[in-house]
Order: C-alpha cells, then sequence, then structure tokens
C-alpha cells in the first residue's frame, strides 16, 4: 500500500464535485488527490512518513486558475514595479511613491504600471504632473493609468526624449502646453500602443534579476490562491526570445504556478507570417502540466483589435479586418490550433464571427477551444452564435476598474449587465473569469470574485442589476474547474477530487460567509501546487519554502506588499525578511499584520514578539 505523502485535516473543504461537494479531509499523493472526505477515514491511509497540517477548521478550495492574465511579460518586470494595487487613498499612494524615489538610483525609473483606477482613492483622481515633479525632480516616474492615459514627470520626458518636435504617433497622443511642448501626459486615442512604447524604453532588468522577479510575482498570485494561469501573451512578448526565463524556471523545477501560454503576434500586416512559422514550432498541448502551449492569440490581427477605452468612443475596425482575420483563422483551423481573440464591443465579436461561421462551412471547428476575450458588450444574438459553434467567452473584471467611465459614456442601464455574465451561462457558451492583469486591472482575483457576486466596482459603483448577478458558488467555478475548458485540461484540475492535481487554497476568511465587501480582502494562508507547499502565511508560515530576497536591491517589492488590503495602513516596510523560516510568519505576512496593527513608533517591539531579528525599514 502506498500511504499519502501529506494528510490535510479539520478543513471545511468546497470541492467543487458534484458528487462530493463537502470534506473536512483529504489525503494527497505524488502530486494528486488519492482521497477526498471524513478524518476518520482518511487518516487510515496514514503511514509512519505521511505528513499531516490540522488546517484549524479554515476554508479550503480548489487552487484558482486566472483564464486571462499577462504574468510572463509581468513577471520579467514585477521587481521594478510599484504597485498601487488595492491602496486606497491617493495619499497613501504619493508616500509610496516618494519612499521609492528616495531608495531608487539613477538611471532607473520608478513605475506604476496599471492595476489600480482613480476610482478607488478617496481623492477620485490621479496625480498631476506638479506633485510628482516635486516629489521626483531628478528620477523619472512612469505611472500608467488602465488603457487610458500614462503620466510621466520632467525627468522622464526629458529620458525618452519626447520634445515639441516629437509628432504624435498614429493612435496616441502627447499632451502639450501652449507653447507646443510636451506636458507629460500621453493619451490613448484610441489605442494604448504610445502607451506601451513609451515604458518600453525604460531600463530592463537582466536575465537572472528577471528569473528572481518572476518568481517573486509567482508567490504574489500564489499569496491569493492562485495556482492556474492561462498566459494571453501581449505587445512588447517576443516568442520565443521573452519566454526564455519562463522556460528556464521550468527546467529549474521553480514554477509555482501552471502556465498554458497562448502566441500572440507582434507584426502588424505579417501576422499570418507570424503564425505559419509557430505551427511548425510548435503544438497545443505541447509541455507538461507546469508549462504547455495552449494557442494562438489573443492578438490574432491588429485590424481586429479594439481597446477598450470608456472614456473615448468606439474604435470602428477598418475594412481591412474581414481580409487580414480570415487566413489565420483558416490556418488554425486547418491545423486544429486553439485560439483567442480580444473583442470589447459587440460590433467587433460580430464581424469577427462572419469570418469564423465562413471558415467553419470549410473546416469544421468541432472540439476545438476556441474563444473571445472580453466581450463587454456582447448581445444575446452573437452569444448564441457563438454558442452554436461550440466557443466561450473569456470574461475579466475590467468593469471593477473602468465601470464609472463606461457609466458616464453609455449610461447606468447599459451597464447593468456589463458583461452579461448570467445569460452567457444560461444560453450554454463555456465562460470563464481571469483578470487581464497586471497593466490594466489588478491579478487579484478575489476584486473578481467580488465584482462577480456584487456587481460592484473598486470605488464602491454598484452598475449590475441583481438579475445579472452570479452566487458565490456560480462565480467561483468560473475561477476554477470551467477555466480548465479554456486550456483543454477538462478533469484534470480546478477541483478536489480523486485522481486531480493536488491544487488548493487555504482561506484567510471564509468565502462563503464574509460579508459580501469582505470578499476582495481574502488571503489564502497555504497553498498547495501538486501537493507541495508553494506559500504559507501565520500558523501555516513554516510550510512554506524560503524565497531569496526581491532583485535588485531597491525593488519595491522589497519594501511593500503587491495587494494592499483595505483598512491596512501603507507603510514602507520590508517584506523580504530572512528570517521568515525560522520565526514561521513568511513576508508578506510580516507586513500586513503589522501594518494593520502597529504604530510606526512600536515597530521593534512587534518584531520581537514575532521572535524575528532580522526586522529591516
Amino acid at each position: 500500500m502506498t500511504h499519502p505523502d501529506l494528510i490535510l485535516i479539520n478543513g471545511k473543504f468546497t470541492t467543487l464535485d458534484r458528487a462530493n461537494p463537502q470534506a473536512d479531509a483529504v489525503a494527497l499523493t505524488g502530486g494528486t488527490f488519492t482521497a477526498v472526505g471524513t478524518r476518520e477515514d482518511v487518516m487510515r491511509l496514514a503511514g509512519k512518513d505521511t505528513q499531516v497540517i490540522d488546517l484549524k477548521g479554515r476554508r479550503a478550495i480548489p487552487g484558482l486558475i486566472d483564464s486571462h492574465m499577462h504574468i510572463i511579460r509581468g513577471g520579467l518586470n514585477y521587481n521594478m514595479e510599484l504597485r498601487w494595487d488595492g491602496v486606497r487613498s491617493l495619499a497613501d499612494a504619493m508616500r509610496m511613491l516618494g519612499a521609492q524615489v528616495d531608495r531608487t538610483p539613477a538611471p532607473q525609473w520608478v513605475r506604476v504600471v496599471g492595476g489600480f483606477t482613480e476610482h478607488q482613492f478617496a481623492e477620485k483622481r490621479l496625480p498631476t504632473i506638479d506633485e510628482l515633479n516635486a516629489i521626483a525632480p531628478d528620477t523619472p516616474v512612469f505611472i500608467l493609468h488602465l488603457y487610458d492615459r500614462a503620466i510621466l514627470n520632467g525627468a522622464a520626458l526629458r529620458t525618452v526624449g519626447y520634445t515639441k518636435d516629437t509628432p504624435n504617433p498614429p493612435g496616441g497622443e502627447i499632451v502639450r502646453d501652449a507653447a507646443g511642448n510636451p506636458t507629460g501626459l500621453l493619451l490613448a486615442r484610441p489605442n494604448a500602443t504610445i502607451l506601451y512604447a513609451t515604458l518600453a524604453k525604460g531600463p530592463k532588468l537582466p536575465p537572472e534579476y528577471q528569473k528572481n522577479s518572476t518568481r517573486h510575482f509567482m508567490r504574489e498570485v500564489n499569496r491569493l490562491g492562485v495556482t492556474g494561469v492561462i498566459d494571453a501573451g501581449g505587445g512588447f512578448q517576443n516568442y520565443p526570445e521573452d519566454y526564455s526565463i519562463i522556460e528556464e524556471l521550468h527546467r529549474e523545477g521553480q514554477l509555482t504556478v501552471r502556465l498554458a501560454y497562448n502566441l500572440f503576434t507582434q507584426k502588424p500586416k505579417a501576422e499570418l507570417a507570424d503564425f505559419s512559422q509557430w505551427v511548425g514550432q510548435v503544438s497545443p498541448g505541447q509541455g507538461d502540466d507546469l508549462y504547455r502551449h495552449n494557442g494562438a492569440g489573443e492578438m490574432l490581427v491588429y485590424s481586429a483589435a479594439d481597446f477598450e477605452d470608456f472614456r473615448v468612443e468606439r474604435p470602428e475596425m477598418p475594412p481591412s479586418m474581414e481580409n487580414d482575420l480570415e487566413p489565420v483563422v483558416r490556418l488554425l483551423a486547418e491545423n486544429r490550433w486553439p485560439w483567442r481573440l480580444h473583442a470589447t464591443y459587440d460590433e467587433t465579436i460580430s464581424r469577427a464571427l462572419d469570418v469564423y461561421e465562413k471558415v467553419a462551412k470549410d473546416v469544421p471547428f468541432d472540439g476545438l477551444h476556441w474563444f473571445f476575450d472580453h466581450a463587454e458588450t456582447i448581445s444575446d444574438r452573437n452569444i448564441d452564435r457563438i454558442a452554436a459553434l461550440g466557443g466561450g467567452i473569456a470574461v475579466q473584471h475590467r468593469m471593477a476598474y473602468q465601470g464609472e467611465y463606461f457609466v458616464e459614456r453609455y449610461g447606468a442601464k447599459a451597464a447593468e449587465a456589463t458583461p452579461p455574465v448570467r445569460r452567457m451561462l444560461e444560453r450554454g457558451v463555456k465562460v470563464g473569469a481571469g483578470t487581464d492583469a497586471t497593466r490594466v486591472a489588478s491579478y487579484n482575483p478575489w476584486v473578481s470574485l467580488y465584482w462577480l457576486v456584487t456587481g460592484k466596482t473598486v470605488g464602491g459603483l454598484r452598475m449590475a442589476a441583481p438579475g445579472s448577478l452570479l452566487d458565490r458558488d456560480e462565480a467561483l467555478r468560473l475561477w476554477t474547474e470551467a477555466n480548465t475548458w479554456f486550456s483543454s485540461e477538462v478533469g484534470k484540475k480546478g477541483q478536489i477530487k480523486v485522481g486531480q492535481l493536488a491544487d488548493l487554497a487555504v482561506l484567510s476568511a471564509d468565502y462563503f460567509s464574509v460579508p459580501e465587501d469582505e470578499i476582495q480582502d481574502i488571503t489564502s494562508v497555504l497553498t498547495l501546487l501538486g501537493g507541495k507547499v508553494v506559500y504559507g502565511d501565520g500558523d501555516f508560515g513554516s510550510h512554506a519554502p524560503a524565497l531569496p530576497p526581491a532583485m535588485p536591491d531597491w525593488s519595491p517589492a522589497r519594501h511593500s506588499v503587491g495587494y494592499h488590503p483595505r483598512g491596512a495602513q501603507v507603510l514602507n516596510v520590508s517584506v523580504n525578511c530572512a528570517c521568515a523560516t525560522a520565526c514561521g510568519v513568511h513576508g508578506h505576512g510580516h507586513a500586513k499584520a503589522w501594518a494593520s496593527n502597529v504604530p510606526a513608533a512600536d515597530e521593534s517591539g512587534f518584531w520581537g514578539a514575532l521572535g524575528c531579528s532580522c526586522w529591516a525599514f
């Protein structure tokens, strides 16, 4: 008899297995669940070498899966970025910015790259350029807000070389003063190319630091209970060059998130050439359970990309869209490549479906997992067309960050079912949930679950009509078992079920009983991937593997948590405590506990009470 490697007892396990929905103990052997049931039954399987962890009554769920994130690109840059995700006042955000300016050496930039909205701030506004210049007269500062704008201080403008003579690029605007000089405000009108092209001018981390950065980003999403991501590629993310770091981590056994990656074309007017080359290099499903290829997109052709910026009018796709898209879709269908397509607006979806239906007459899509991303304004007619072709829709919580702008432009009535998730499910379409992190919305899955359940933005605006909301079980399923369809892994993960991959998260609070507004504050206290602990906090911190300090030594990741919980005082703390393993409180746990409970004057006493001798600020 093979005994389990690990048994978890005294938990409230939400299995999402309809035949066995609840359990209080599970056994994990060789990376899979081998028993799910009562403590008495499961403990009978224990051997002398079986590790047993008491969950002390906490809720446990399958590991969360994000069906749309840019984690590979985001990992390369995470250690360079100051995160304002979850920060609830501009005053706090600016204090964080000032502290980071003080520690950032020349010629490095201070960057805040998405994951927040001005509506989350008590002040309901962004910083002014004058405020940035006062804090950072000499250090370049770049702040990206959603898809709509970037704010650069004077030092950043000088560094990127924008002057009176710099022309506006196609689809973007360099805002100027009365004399024609750039002010530091860049606007996406209507696409984000100018924002991302400007960001790309900044310094990059060397490869060894990029590896460290990617590990820290994975640990951060592990902290929130995420064990799987479908990576949607991204602008300025070339294949295979920009995948070398994640592939090296995979070879070294350092991945703590399961990754299925899509390939995103980088060459306007040469998209077909890209995909023609790639279908000869890699096959869908190639790889293993930790790192595998997932198909094409989210960019298939640039003429079909309707970037969402609800502060401007809907962009009309060019007349060439269908002619550009058809040969790419035909190539993918003929080679049995799944694909995904970014499409915000119903008008874009209609035109894409015209192409899909035409191709499907010649090359049946049977069993091919293709889907649209976003689909905020999709109509019932197009939902039905997707269902008829066997497709899916991956929705993200972008409206939680941009809902106020949508209401301002289109009205409250139009926002009541944007996107219409309930109708998608009722009409039989495959639906999964994700974030579209990191440059637009935050990577925090609990903000998405909060939005799906409440229909509210992070600024507190309730948009969705009651009949369009999901209950907590339905929302959780979109973040777990439903997302396995989008990576062609149905039945392999997404449930706590015998035979499935042993990925789970033990929660800081009970998702099914906390007040609705507190859903967004949940984290994981113990995250397992394939039966191995990849994150632990508090009572479970001693189970977590050590993580090297963030590199470089000026990294924002050394001094603040990634996603800031509501109600926590934003303080300048180190989250890479070298004694994390010894004292049993790991990294972010130090920062969160201290920020919530300890006045600055009492910091040394607090760390001493934890038995921690290496506190540093």
